[in-house]
């Protein structure tokens, strides 16, 4: 697979916008009057990150471990889902030779998910 060694970071997802007119199956799309003017975008999720990061306690406790591992509280926004999102708060990038969009979580607006996925 040619996103293994992509890494996204934090509550941040990898989007591959969906083509003008391309509709899910159950009947989902934008009508080209949104998607003209650019300000809500729709696209499959390729990558997730791994959430939003939990602070850890300042301890000063001589048993406790110098790694311990971080928590993350994981997204909503899972790999295959269709994200509906705002495209101001996108960030575009081109990678082998395609157009994808990092978008943070908070800028998805609804999600569309095949449960047989």
């Amino acid at each position: 697979m040619r996103f293994k060694n992509l890494i996204v970071i934090g509550d941040r997802v990898l989007i591959r916008p969906a083509r003008p007119n391309e509709k899910t199956e159950s009947g989902l799309y934008l009508p080209p009057g949104v998607q003209e003017r650019e300000k809500v975008q729709q696209g499959y999720v390729i990558k997730t990150g791994p959430g939003y990061a939990i602070p850890v306690p300042i301890d000063d406790e001589p048993w406790r471990s110098d790694h311990d591992p971080v928590k993350y509280v994981p997204l909503q926004a899972k790999e295959g889902d269709l994200a509906i999102f705002l495209l101001s708060g996108a960030t575009e990038v081109m990678h082998g030779g395609e157009k994808y969009f990092i978008v943070p979580q908070s800028a998805i607006l609804m999600l569309e998910r095949d449960e047989d996925f």
